[in-house]
């Protein structure tokens, strides 16, 4: 599945894991992206929605 919101265009972001004795080793975060069909100017699309824009259509679709 693709790592990347198609909406927003949130992508993976990298950084570091910081241990107690601040010891750093490299780590990414990683968007929580879902398959999703949403209606765009009266059109059916499949697109992969992070939660934050999938929660956002959900509450316009009300």
């Amino acid at each position: 599945m693709p790592r990347k919101c198609d909406l927003c265009g949130k992508t993976i972001k990298f950084g570091d894991n910081i241990s107690h004795s601040k010891h750093h080793t490299q780590r990414d975060w990683i968007p929580n992206v879902h398959p999703a069909t949403i209606e765009i100017n009266g059109e059916r699309k499949h697109v992969n929605l992070c939660t934050r824009c999938l929660r956002t259509q959900q509450k316009l679709a009300k």
